[in-house]
């Protein structure tokens, strides 16, 4: 959800019957060069955004705002549309999510894991893993950061694409397939995340960014 001018922002998750696809190898040759930086920009922002979640039990929706504090640390708020009302909330502190509740009430539900809930953010947080393999293809830089165990085996790989600099995807690979993923379509200030597995799908929808003074410390209690 990292705030994008001008534009609306789009998390959209994407079901589907069939297995999850395949990986498959990374394209382009082998590269020297470290990944670029992928971290939040500088500056406090609220984001005010309207929401949507889909899965195989139903559908809910409403309003949210995001509060964003880099380096490491973000909220979201969400408020139930409807006659029943309520909400929840989520708390990102470095690598740890909080996110109280795990029913139809609860946020955590609706929001993907850590890694890739810092993905839409624009961040790169993902476990520290041996084995990173970078291909360069042109502008393109893609990366398996956990080596090939996503593509080969049952253990995890995160695969990230970087274009012009910018990240633009991260995907959770086990098994051979891709089991999770975000993309990041910056032109159209766009970002979607998809769930083969759980087929479930959420939309954030940018309506507002500001940039805000620090915010109160009461934002980040748990």
């Amino acid at each position: 959800m990292r705030v994008l001018a001008g534009g609306v922002l789009l998390i959209v998750a994407m079901g589907t019957g069939c297995l999850p696809p395949r990986a498959g190898p990374l394209p382009g040759v082998p590269s020297p060069v470290p990944l670029p930086s992928a971290v939040l920009a500088p500056g406090y922002q609220r984001v005010r955004f309207h929401w949507r979640y889909r899965d195989l039990d139903g559908a809910a929706s409403g309003d949210g705002a995001a509060r964003v504090a880099p380096p490491d640390s973000a909220r979201l708020d969400f408020v139930l549309s409807g006659p029943i009302g309520g909400g929840g909330y989520a708390l990102l502190l470095g690598d740890t999510l909080v996110a109280p509740g795990s029913g139809k009430g609860g946020a955590k539900r609706y929001l993907p894991a850590t890694p890739l809930l810092w993905a839409t953010l624009g961040r790169l947080a993902v476990p520290a893993l041996p084995d990173t393999i970078v291909r360069v293809d042109g502008d393109t830089i893609r990366a398996d950061i956990g080596g090939t165990s996503g593509v080969e085996g049952n253990g995890t790989t995160w695969r990230v694409t970087f274009t012009g600099g910018q990240m633009v995807s991260l995907a959770k690979l086990t098994g051979g397939r891709v089991r999770e993923r975000v993309i990041r379509d910056l032109p159209q200030a766009r970002v979607r995340y998809e769930n083969m597995d759980a087929r479930r799908s959420l939309t954030l929808t940018q309506v507002r960014s500001d940039a805000v003074p620090e915010f109160d410390a009461g934002v980040w209690r748990r």
